[in-house]
Formats: C-alpha cells, structure tokens, sequence
C-alpha cells in the first residue's frame, strides 16, 4: 500500500522522498486535538504499518505550536453528557492513537514548538525522537481539569523517559516542563533554533529513510518489546531478531559496499 498522495480530512499531511510530516489544524487554537482528529490520526498510523513507500514519520508543529491538547469545546465540554460506557470509549480511543504510534514500524520523529500540552506532550512523548525549540513548553496538565495524570499511558512511559520522581512532580503538578529541562532529563534529544526545528528534523528523518529501514522497524520493535522482560529474555530476544535481520539483502549490501569501499544503498529488505 502506498501512502504519499494521503489525504486526510482532519490533519495535514505530506510526504517525499519516504518522509511523512505531519502537523495539526487550528493554528488560531494552537493546533487543539479533537474527536475526529483522535480517530483520524489512529487510524493513519495503523496504516502506515502496510505502507511501502513511508520510511520515517515527522510530527512537527503548526504556526510556532505543537499541539494545545484536547479542545475544550469540541471534547471536554461533550464529554460532561457521557456515560461511563461513552466515557469509556472516548479514553480507549485516545490510548488507541499512542498504541497505534507504538506499533506503525517507521521511526516517528518530532519537531516540537511552542505550546505542547496534555494530549498534545502524550502525542509527543510516543514519538521516538524529538526535538525542542526554546520556546518549546510542554505540560501533562490533567490534574488542572481534575483528572489523573495517569492518561493515555504517561505513568508508564514517562517515568522512563524521564525517572519516576521527575515524572512524579509532571503529573502530579501538571508544571510547565521548559526546553532545557526537557532536554537536561532526556525528553528532548536536542533543542535547535526555531527557524530551523522542521528543516533538522526532516533531515533526520531522510537520514533514516535511506537507511535499512527493515532493521529500524525491528529496533523499534524490539526497544517496545523489551520493557516488560527480564534481561535474559531480552538478550534472547535480540539475539533472535538480529538473527533474522541478518538474512536481509539489506546486510549483504552493507558487506558487499564495505569491500569494495562504497557506501552501501539500503532498500529495506
């Protein structure tokens, strides 16, 4: 399945030469999430799993913003009519849009600006790399409409990212974590100038494109796999993926440039 000429409805989207970028709508209301962007988006990144011509995944931002969480008017105030069943489906499709960023195969990198709250810092917290501005200011501000910090698996992740204390204050507080926090504890990669956020991030993800990228979608899979078991069985674990990487076309072509002193062209098989 090929996905360059995408067009979805309620997000923008782009691709070449094997990179997707994609950013939110709504730069008036710095990029809010809504209902059917929530849907849009899950669905999107389980297709990208069968999609032969997308290599790498950009989430960047929209008019100096990444995204302002979810909508107040468009999903908080909707959801004071729920029912815990209707309640229930709502919270299950927001997990399902983190769980289908986990489980597409191509590295998702983001390129966060500005304001990056709530659903917006869970979008942003699946994303495999990501990069920061200094005017980047994100937040997991869910205890400020008196609810949990434990939404869309951020009790999970985050301490990872992070550590469990520094996570703790996050959640706790629903604080504002600036750039050079972010980045000094291990949530950003990098902070890069403003002007030049997408343009390093796509760069990157070229990079990764011209990769092998079947061996990247095996060390997504495996860095996924790998919380929730012992050490022994991750060591096996690997052992038995890097076994199968190893009867790619990819690896001989990475031994047949190294011989003749070439650089090695990757196509992902």
């Amino acid at each position: 399945m090929n996905m360059s000429d995408f067009k979805p409805e309620h997000f923008n989207w782009r691709a070449h030469e094997g990179v997707a970028v994609i950013t939110l709508k709504g730069a008036e209301r710095k990029n809010p999430i809504t209902f059917e962007s929530y849907a849009e988006l899950g669905q999107t990144f389980r297709r990208l799993s069968a999609a032969r011509d997308i290599k790498t995944v950009t989430i960047g931002s929209n008019a100096g913003n990444f995204c302002s969480g979810g909508d107040v008017h468009d999903i908080i105030g909707p959801l004071l009519d729920r029912d815990m069943k209707g309640l229930l489906e709502f919270t299950r499709m927001t997990g399902e849009l983190v769980k289908a960023m986990r489980a597409c195969p191509q590295p998702i990198i983001g390129a966060i600006d500005g304001v990056c709250v709530g659903a917006g810092a869970m979008i942003a917290l699946f994303c495999d790399i990501r990069f920061a501005t200094a005017q980047t200011k994100t937040a997991f501000l869910f205890t400020r409409v008196g609810l949990a910090g434990c939404d869309m698996g951020a009790c999970a992740l985050l301490p990872r990212v992070i550590g469990h204390g520094r996570a703790s204050e996050l959640l706790y507080t629903g604080r504002i974590m600036t750039a050079e926090e972010g980045e000094r504890w291990g949530f950003f990669n990098r902070i890069v100038d403003r002007e030049k956020l997408e343009a390093e991030a796509v760069a990157l993800a070229q990079q990764l494109a011209r990769g092998p990228t079947f061996a990247h979608a095996m060390t997504k899979n495996m860095l996924h796999q790998e919380f929730a078991m012992s050490l022994d069985t991750a060591i096996e674990a690997e052992a038995l993926a890097q076994a199968v990487c190893m009867q790619t076309k990819d690896f001989r072509r990475a031994y047949e440039a190294f011989v003749t002193k070439q650089k090695p062209q990757f196509a992902g098989n």
